[in-house]
């Protein structure tokens, strides 16, 4: 036992001192326990197969499907469209809506899902982003206690329950606490808390997507020379798709975009097909000669060639590419990287020819699907892809074709959940398999989504837990819990236990406090003799009370830098909303849980 709290002391110290990232602490942690005897080999890798474990991994691949099929983002910018003109609305607005959909998608996923948006919004109703970015960031916390898959935190406080052979919280019971806590969280931040919000100015106004596509259309003249064609009923183009019309390299003239329909490679083009191609007018006539295609009126503007699907982007060779000195036709590109070479740049002037040889220094536009543009960016050895493609394509907004799929497969988890058919882990596993399986997200995207320093950190904290608990531990912290303040009365005891669970949540991961202090608590429940079920529900509402420190979680990281702000800040506007939950807690949760 003695062993067990040197290592769980050594393990908070290095939480709070921060050098080394909390998964390596963990790992550290588990290894000291296991080389040290205290726990079993088999009880110090247990919490990789742990199912609360698994269940959060399930849940980061549900986020990303409803994140890549535009679901949240879409979501979002109706929320803040409906808050425009108001600041007071604004706040409110996206309060609300952020605690809602991180009901359902991980509080880390929402806010950086919003958070361009918000930025963007807080500009429109002529105001800075820190007046609205900790609200953000305390409102994805508070919206983690609306339902079970909220917040790690909830699903270990479920799971202890169920693992002592008593009934755990439902989906939805969470939110008998969660719904007033948020309610109240709102109408504080509207009348106090935003006072106490810096308005730190800054200049960096966010990036419009749109604005960045038309920008880099304008400098590589991609407007000049556009001509549209008409397939007409005797062209040879007719049942060819677009990489065997090679209209690039034959022609020098590369195909824009098929007007009404997505222009991937493997496009058939049909009779009455109108193409908008970048050609010269040599170009145009041998078109109109060879092929059976006729002038159309004049194209429109380069936001037709972008979208959700489809976007531009600048690209530089690297000084080892293995294509410098080699020729490249202007539509030789679509056969290797799946993507349009539309243009080059060259000492300042647009070059684009039928074939051109790559020298470095050049600058390409190419086009294709966002995919497509990632797996180039990829490509390290031979390019570097200026700027961020997966983001300025979830900028581009809207609703993808797989959105409904996404949606479906996440009723379809909250219902089974609910209902209770199957255990909740099967039923986050379920809705991450119909996420793949119904094209939301790639396998390869699934695994990337999974935010495995979080799932190591947990399953690594996992035996600090089942070793408190054999070591005899968990019962000497309960007993003290019992004798000091729990002789008091029960009141005296939830306090006590929210105090040192959000003491420890404003230094150490929220999931890894609740993995400590669950074991600890129901000790003392038990002992006791009073019912476990307010107590550990003041452990889920105390653990995502993170709101002293820019450290307690990473929603709270990710508006730090573009709010501007400083420690004290969350201390200014966190300690009293704190204390408020605090009160609540005390009043509501044994109305609602008995002891």
């Amino acid at each position: 036992m003695i062993t067990t709290f040197v290592i769980l002391s050594v393990t908070i110290a290095l939480f709070i001192w921060g050098r080394w990232s909390p998964d390596l602490v963990a790992l550290l942690s588990l290894l000291a326990l296991a080389l040290s005897g205290v726990v079993s080999t088999s009880d110090a890798l247990s919490g990789f197969g742990n199912s609360t474990v698994v269940m959060i991994a399930a849940l980061f691949v549900v986020g990303e499907g409803l994140s890549q099929t535009g679901v949240t983002g879409w979501g979002g910018t109706r929320l803040l469209d409906a808050a425009r003109g108001s600041k007071t609305r604004l706040l409110v607005v996206v309060m609300a809506g952020t605690a809602l959909l991180s009901a359902f998608i991980s509080n880390t996923g929402t806010v950086a899902t919003l958070l361009p948006a918000v930025v963007a919004a807080s500009w429109t109703v002529g105001s800075v982003p820190s007046r609205f970015l900790i609200p953000l960031a305390f409102a994805a916390n508070t919206g983690g206690l609306l339902t079970l898959t909220g917040t790690p935190p909830n699903i270990v406080v479920a799971q202890t329950l169920e693992q002592s052979g008593i009934r755990a919280f439902s989906f939805f019971e969470f939110a008998l606490i969660g719904g007033p806590l948020l309610a109240v969280a709102i109408l504080y931040m509207s009348l106090v808390g935003r006072r106490l919000l810096p308005a730190n100015p800054t200049h960096q106004r966010p990036i419009d997507a749109s604005a960045e596509q038309a920008d880099l259309a304008l400098a590589y003249s991609l407007d000049e020379n556009q001509v549209r064609l008409d397939i007409g009923t005797s062209s040879s183009l007719i049942g060819k798709t677009l990489q065997e019309a090679a209209l690039g390299p034959t022609y020098g003239a590369p195909v824009l975009l098929v007007e009404g329909r997505e222009s991937a490679p493997d496009l058939v083009l049909q009779r009455n097909d109108v193409l908008v191609v970048r050609a010269s007018e040599e170009s145009v006539d041998r078109l109109e000669r060879d092929l059976g295609v006729r002038r159309a009126p004049p194209a429109g503007s380069v936001n037709e060639f972008t979208s959700r699907e489809f976007g531009l982007a600048e690209v530089l060779p690297t000084p080892r590419s293995e294509l410098l000195g080699t020729s490249i036709g202007v539509g030789d590109f679509a056969e290797r990287f799946q993507v349009q070479l539309l243009a080059v740049r060259r000492h300042g002037k647009s070059v684009v020819g039928r074939e051109l040889k790559m020298q470095f220094g050049d600058s390409l536009l190419v086009r294709g699907t966002w995919d497509a543009i990632g797996a180039l960016q990829r490509e390290r050895r031979n390019f570097v892809v200026v700027g961020t493609p997966e983001a300025m394509a979830r900028e581009m907004g809207g609703l993808g074709p797989r959105a409904a799929v996404a949606i479906a497969a996440l009723i379809l988890m909250v219902v089974l959940m609910v209902t209770g058919i199957v255990p909740t882990v099967i039923a986050a596993l379920v809705a991450a398999a119909v996420m793949i399986l119904g094209g939301c997200l790639s396998a390869p995207q699934a695994y990337r989504s999974i935010s495995w320093s979080s799932v190591v950190l947990i399953a690594a904290m996992i035996p600090m837990g089942k070793a408190l608990e054999t070591t005899g531990g968990a019962g000497v912290i309960a007993d003290g819990l019992v004798t000091s303040i729990g002789s008091i009365s029960p009141l005296a005891l939830m306090a006590g236990v929210f105090l040192l669970t959000a003491g420890f949540s404003q230094v150490i991961n929220n999931t890894a406090t609740a993995v400590l202090i669950c074991p600890i608590v129901m000790q003392a429940a038990l002992d006791l003799d009073l019912s476990p079920h307010p107590l550990m529900m003041v452990v889920a509402v105390s653990a995502s009370t993170a709101f002293l420190t820019p450290i307690g979680t990473t929603t709270n990281i990710l508006v730090f830098s573009p709010g501007g702000y400083r420690f004290n800040d969350y201390l200014k506007v966190g300690v009293p909303l704190m204390l408020i939950f605090l009160s609540m807690s005390l009043v509501l949760i044994p109305v609602i849980w008995p002891l």
